[in-house]
């Protein structure tokens, strides 16, 4: 795994030179995590598609101001997308980062042969007592966020890397990402989505529960939808193989 940088984007990707045959993965992680949220997709992938997992501004170790907004986020991803001219790019994204990916899919559909969202929803509300904690009692959101993030059948020390690193986070990153989520809606404007986009679920997921994915993919024209069992928010963590198979089942029926 290789860590990059281009105009002041960093990311990671797999050790292996971009091949213009394969498609070319773009994942984007969720509310206060980074591209390493990504490793096991790239690791897993990277002989089937170029993959590459970006750091959102303020996020990981991209130095740029973090933003208030999904549509800022998604001028930033589109402006990579342009900058870095990917074969075949698919754009992939959880949570946050698949309310990203649904914006640029309805506003840049051009930059993209297909997409990904995973664990998301066309409307993504966010409880008041959850900013309040954030702004109040931080390290408390961060120990509480398991409980409601990850599968009760995941053993946690799958995903402790993750929260140990939210820990280091600015509380104002993560505060301003879950407000770009609850003003997040997209409901009525899904039918407008004309790339293959594959809508991937969770059966313990609380924070988007499965019937976000179901909506989209009724209404998505060329949706597809794929349910990871016994996985909650983070399944690309939790179940990654599981995950990957889902993405190599939709690139290959796609001629990748």
């Amino acid at each position: 795994m290789k860590q990059q940088e281009h105009n002041g984007v960093t990311f990671l990707s797999g050790d292996n030179a971009v091949n213009p045959d394969k498609a070319s993965l773009v994942l984007i992680h969720g509310s206060g995590q980074a591209a390493n949220f990504w490793e096991k997709q790239i690791a897993g992938l990277q002989e089937v598609c170029n993959v590459i997992a970006i750091d959102l501004p303020g996020h990981g170790r991209n130095s740029q101001a973090g933003m208030q907004a999904v549509s800022d986020y998604t001028s930033s991803v589109a402006a990579f997308l342009r900058d870095m001219q990917l074969p075949n790019p698919v754009l992939g994204g959880l949570s946050l980062g698949g309310a990203v990916t649904l914006d640029l899919l309805l506003t840049e559909a051009s930059l993209v042969v297909a997409g990904i969202i995973f664990n998301s929803g066309a409307r993504l509300r966010v409880m008041p007592q959850i900013f309040e904690m954030i702004q109040t009692d931080y390290p408390g959101y961060v120990a509480a966020s398991p409980m409601v993030s990850v599968s009760p059948k995941t053993p946690r020390e799958k995903v402790r890397h993750l929260f140990d690193e939210m820990l280091k986070v600015d509380p104002k990153i993560i505060f301003d990402d879950f407000k770009a989520c609850d003003n997040f809606d997209v409901m009525d404007r899904l039918a407008d989505i004309t790339v293959p986009t594959l809508i991937l679920t969770a059966t313990d997921d609380k924070l988007t529960p499965e019937k976000f994915g179901v909506f989209m993919a009724d209404k998505i024209p060329s949706a597809s939808h794929v349910s990871i069992s016994d996985a909650g928010h983070l399944s690309p963590v939790e179940k990654p193989e599981e995950v990957n198979q889902a993405i190599k089942d939709f690139l290959q029926a796609r001629g990748f």
